[in-house]
């Protein structure tokens, strides 16, 4: 029997949960627990932010691939639209799912990590980067928008390497670990302009919950508005991703007699 639409949905709300819960949860380790006195422990810094993450990936996609084929991304849903069939009745619902599976996994965080979030930053100004994205460079935009276009095209160009079966054909089971490790190298050579989200969801629901936690830098209603670039760039970049893919090496792949 196949899913149904309220499986599916499920699915993709659990599994972007799940991405979000690792991901904030190390990025709030590393914040709030990096630093110390001298001779207290520490708890690693960026590279623990990158596997996490990815490890947040791997564990989400693994959890929601056999009912709803683990977009957890927009960007994905998107491209599998344009390139794949993927219905487009469905696609609204995937990425509100989506975005509400991520701002349930933020409050999560949030609601664990709370009594240290407020000592580390009571009056809720500094410290909602451990749940949405913000640019190294807010006064050039640009800059912003050309990594996230950058990152989600990679993702998704690979995402469909690993998934076309005249390609590699790579096992089911392998597939969580090849996207993990996707997101995991986009983390390590492409994450600190602007966060690497490569995802709407990922970014705009967490940003929600920061905006309902009482955050007052949160870049959605605090006048910077820098959170149109995490929607909108990987978007963008997923279909050129994914059109890159099937114009060049889908496009060369030996067919099977």
């Amino acid at each position: 029997m196949r899913p149904s639409l309220a499986g599916e949905l499920a699915a993709e709300f659990i599994g972007t949960m799940l991405i979000l819960l690792f991901g904030a949860g190390v990025v709030a380790m590393v914040l709030l627990f990096g630093t110390g006195a001298p001779g207290e422990v520490v708890h690693g810094g960026y590279t623990n932010i990158t596997f996490g993450w990815a490890l947040g990936v791997l564990f989400g996609v693994a959890a929601a691939a056999r009912i709803s084929g683990a977009h957890l991304n927009p960007a994905v849903t998107l491209a599998l639209a344009v390139f794949r069939g993927f219905p487009w009745s469905k696609a609204a619902p995937y990425m509100l799912s989506q975005t509400l599976g991520g701002m349930a996994g933020a409050a999560l965080v949030w609601f664990n990590y709370r009594e240290a979030i407020l000592r580390f930053d009571p009056m809720l100004e500094k410290s909602a980067g451990i749940f949405t994205t913000f640019p190294a460079f807010p006064d050039v935009p640009a800059a912003g928008f050309f990594d996230q276009v950058l990152g989600t095209a990679l993702l998704l160009f690979l995402v469909f390497v690993f998934t076309d079966e005249e390609n590699l054909a790579i096992p089911s089971y392998l597939t969580p670990a090849m996207v993990a490790l996707v997101v995991l190298a986009i983390g390590v050579s492409f994450g600190k302009l602007h966060g690497y989200a490569i995802n709407p969801a990922r970014d705009l629901g967490p940003r929600l919950w920061t905006v309902i936690a009482g955050y007052r830098v949160n870049g959605l209603t605090d006048g910077s508005h820098v959170w149109w670039v995490p929607v909108a760039a990987p978007l963008l970049g997923g279909l050129l991703g994914a059109g890159f893919y099937d114009l060049t090496i889908r496009k060369f792949l030996p067919r099977g007699e």
